[in-house]
Formats: structure tokens, sequence, C-alpha cells
């Protein structure tokens, strides 16, 4: 037996619609269905969801973190931070040759926007 895809992340969120905030209005998933405390979002290029869970969040920084690509690192993180996230690492190029800024979204969970390094 092998794994044949990544079917779903899911997170677990204290407040659903301040999750919206972040990963639907300001990283632009779009909202799929929503089924009791679960919402899913669709993430563009991909067949893989992401599932918030409106439950108790038991975040940490040693845990998984989502990488999102994104067409503009910079703008992306503003448009977060607007939206609730905590940088942790602010925009920079990285020397595996993509820029990459590391995120806290407002249940605590990390998460990293990735994109094409700046130019020179």
């Amino acid at each position: 037996m092998t794994v044949r895809g990544l079917q779903r992340i899911v997170v677990s969120v204290a407040d659903r619609e301040r999750a919206l905030a972040l990963y639907r209005d300001a990283l632009g998933l779009a909202e799929k269905y929503t089924v009791g405390e679960v919402v899913a979002l669709t993430v563009p290029g991909a067949a893989t969801e992401l599932l918030l869970h409106e439950r108790p969040p038991t975040p940490g920084p040693a845990g998984v973190a989502v990488s999102f690509l994104v067409a503009d690192v910079d703008a992306t993180t503003a448009a977060a931070e607007k939206a609730g996230a905590e940088v942790i690492d602010a925009p920079a190029d990285q020397p595996w040759g993509e820029r990459q800024s590391v995120l806290t979204d407002p249940d605590g969970h990390v998460l990293c926007l990735v994109g094409a390094p700046a130019a020179p």
C-alpha cells in the first residue's frame, strides 16, 4: 500500500470567522462547503482541501507547517498580517531558491508563504 495523494489538511481554529478572514479573505482560498463546525476551502491548482475545524486549537511551533505558494510574498504577508497573522520571519530570499515568510495564524498555527526570489 502506498499514499496516492494529499486529500486535505485540517486546522483547528477557535473562531471560524476570524480564521476565514485570513485564509479566505487575505490568502484568497475559496469556500467549497460547510458542514457543522467545519468549512472546507479549495487550494488553487491543487485537489487538496484546507479544512478549518472550529474546536479548541493546540498549536505549536514544532508541529506541521503549511506552505502556500503565492505570487507576491511581500504583499501577501502584509495582507495576512492585516487579517490577524503574526509575522515570525519577514519575507526574505532563502538559500534554497525561493522567497519565504513565516507567520502564525490567529490561533498560533505556523504557516509559510513562498514564491519566486526577489528580482535583483
